[in-house]
């Protein structure tokens, strides 16, 4: 599938964009170029009537054993240090527990769901992909993990950055979990609830999370909800293999020297910004960045060697 990809992004209706970070740790530079992705796909976007896009913040807090204390503040306070300056309040995850029960009720009444006791190892000795072992057992939802019968088991989608994207398909028709055996909501669950209610309507992201928009694609159709256009930018990986990322340990980004990471994570991007940008306030550079933000400069990889970060 071919895209257009004009400078800037004309639609009927306004764009609705977010960023959505978990507060396992603090923003790195892999997470600045998804950050900054986003940010610049939504600003760059007119609508029919001239409105520029929305782009908010989610914090995704709803893993509280892998979350630090004081990262969601640190990370907010990182974005507007980078000139990332989000539209409307900031939703946090763990103060929605009420929509994702509402929404667990109503595929409980569908008869969508069922309660499954494989563990990890139980799977893989299945040969690594569940194979629905639980479905038929009546097994008890308490201290068991809740599946979603999967109807669709969508595996291909058309990406803003990488075309058409084939997922496992095997994987992507699993009855997958939306409820963890702990009690807490699975990401799953949590996203494609939240996405709908702030009628989110492009997710730009990194190309780590392809395979999970295969079963956020087939929560969107359970729901009878039109899903958002997705756009997946490729990792930054280290020399020696390891994506950035906070499982890996990356470094925190600079909160009081922003420019020299903000240019390169332009030029990762794509972008062509002369050298004495990087000497400019943040606000300068970002007023360039959205208005030189094309789509096209996006690589069609799903990642990229960078030497330091």
């Amino acid at each position: 599938m071919q895209f257009e990809r004009p400078n800037n992004i004309a639609t009927n209706e306004q764009y609705r964009g977010r960023f959505a970070p978990s507060p396992s740790g603090l923003l790195h530079f892999g997470s600045l170029i998804a950050a900054l992705a986003s940010f610049l796909d939504a600003k760059s976007s007119i609508n029919s009537v001239g409105q520029q896009g929305k782009w908010l913040v989610r914090i995704e807090d709803i893993d509280p054993p892998r979350e630090k204390v004081g990262a969601s503040q640190k990370i907010l306070k990182t974005l507007e240090a980078f000139g990332l300056h989000w539209d409307e309040d900031v939703t946090f995850q763990s103060q929605q527990s009420e929509l994702y029960l509402d929404l667990l009720s109503q595929l409980k009444k569908r008869h969508l769901l069922y309660a499954c006791q494989c563990t990890r190892a139980i799977i893989k000795g299945q040969g690594g992909l569940y194979n629905g072992l639980c479905k038929d057992l009546n097994l008890d939802s308490k201290n068991n993990a809740i599946r979603l019968i999967n109807q669709y088991g969508i595996y291909q989608f058309d990406d803003i950055f990488q075309g058409n994207v084939s997922c496992n398909k095997r994987l992507s028709e699993e009855d997958f979990i939306i409820h963890r055996k702990d009690g807490l909501f699975a990401y799953q669950l949590a996203v494609v609830a939240d996405d709908i209610a702030q009628n989110i309507n492009h997710v730009i992201r990194g190309c780590d999370l392809l395979e999970p928009t295969a079963r956020q694609l087939t929560l969107f159709k359970v729901f009878s909800k039109k899903p958002p256009q997705y756009g997946h930018i490729p990792l930054a990986v280290t020399s020696s293999g390891f994506k950035l990322s906070k499982q890996n340990a990356a470094s925190p980004i600079d909160n009081s020297l922003p420019q020299p990471a903000l240019f390169q994570a332009l030029k990762f991007l794509g972008l062509q910004p002369d050298k004495a940008l990087v000497d400019e306030p943040v606000e300068v550079i970002i007023d360039w960045a959205v208005k030189h933000w094309l789509r096209d400069k996006i690589p069609k990889k799903s990642e990229i060697l960078i030497s330091s970060c």
